[in-house]
């Protein structure tokens, strides 16, 4: 569990973060080495088939894998993405629920799992991320 003080600087974090406002990306929840972000649909977020933009959703899926290593470093660290992969699984015609979890949070090299779903539940996307710690 995180202490209260750890999270308000989270939070607090992520509110600075302008994609966060962009996107309308809402924290759902924060625990250890894990975070589940929410973000809605709108149909300027869609692609060519009419279903949310799978860069878009490569985004979310950063953002909170981003965010889920806050969790176990703190907001103040810099990082910055190495590489991500992700399948797609299914078109997300609704809003996603990304779902983050810190594979290992090692000295210098962080990945992390994310699954995403639409909002009836349906696995749409699976994603890989990793990051590295840049030092302060």
């Amino acid at each position: 569990m995180l202490s209260s003080t750890l999270q308000d600087a989270i939070l607090s974090r992520i509110k600075e973060i302008p994609i966060v406002d962009t996107l309308q990306i809402e924290i759902v929840s924060l625990s250890e080495g894990y975070c589940e972000t929410r973000v809605p649909r709108k149909s300027g977020y869609d692609g060519v088939f009419k279903s949310f933009h799978g860069g878009l959703l490569m985004t979310v899926a950063d953002s909170t894998a981003c965010f889920a290593i806050f969790t176990k470093t703190g907001p103040d660290v810099r990082l910055t993405t190495t590489d991500m992969n992700i399948r797609f699984l299914a078109p997300c015609l609704s809003d996603v629920t990304a779902k983050a979890k810190v594979i290992k949070a090692g000295r210098t090299l962080c990945p992390v799992a994310v699954d995403l779903f639409d909002s009836e539940g349906r696995h749409v996307a699976v994603a890989q991320v990793n990051y590295i710690l840049l030092g302060s």
